[in-house]
């Protein structure tokens, strides 16, 4: 799960990995609401066991824990049933390495232990890229949060479907960062260490909406 790569503070980057041999690696709502709880407790510069924080707690509960200073600033996240996106700015050295490490570790090892499994669950080291330019950095924010469109049509790019359908659904979809930004209301992302692209909910809607009538052509 480690990965070695030059990760500058003050750049922005995607993170992004998926089960091994494209299984699904979130099952069950408890599964999803597991990995939310480890994208707060593993953004973390304390050594404490993570499997005893969370233990008995409701996922509320686990956000309202100290956890000290954060390894990283979280932008964006989506969940999906066999990968992840998470878009992430360092903001110590070797923050994003440590906090990957802890979070994929941390994940395995509930998942290996729920199902009775044993070996490797993602497909080799988390994979990244540079967001080097605000273009591609603002294409991110879009990309990660119209990823549940193809939840409800995988083909929605090609199909002529109703996009006030899919902007719907996206909007509820419960396991990306899309809401927090709605409602301004943010826990796992911390949105003041990126540049101030969407100051209120209409630029963000706006936003959405313009990429999803482009039909989410890739960058």
């Amino acid at each position: 799960m480690e990965r070695k790569h030059a990760f500058a503070e003050n750049e922005y980057y995607h993170l992004y990995n998926r089960g091994v041999d494209k299984r699904v690696i979130f099952s069950t709502a408890s599964d999803y609401r597991r990995f939310l709880m480890l994208l707060y407790l593993a953004n973390s510069n304390l050594d404490t066991r993570i499997s005893n924080t969370v233990r008995g707690k409701k996922i509320d509960d686990t956000f309202t824990l100290d956890r000290g200073n954060s390894l990283v600033a979280i932008g964006a996240y989506c969940l999906m049933p066999n990968h992840f996106h998470i878009l992430a700015t360092p903001l110590v050295e070797d923050g994003i390495p440590c906090f990957m490490r802890k979070l994929l570790t941390g994940y395995s090892m509930y998942f290996n232990t729920k199902n009775e499994r044993k070996g490797a669950l993602f497909q080799g080291p988390y994979r990244s890229t540079h967001a080097d330019d605000d273009t591609y950095l603002q294409y991110l924010y879009s990309y990660i949060h119209l990823n549940p469109a193809k939840l409800k049509d995988p083909l929605w790019k090609e199909h002529s479907v109703s996009k006030n359908n899919l902007l719907t659904f996206v909007e509820s979809y419960p396991y990306s960062s899309y809401r927090a930004y709605l409602n301004n209301q943010h826990t796992i992302t911390d949105p003041t260490k990126f540049p101030d692209y969407f100051s209120s909910k209409d630029e963000v809607e706006s936003h959405i909406a313009d990429w999803l009538r482009a039909d989410g052509k890739d960058y």
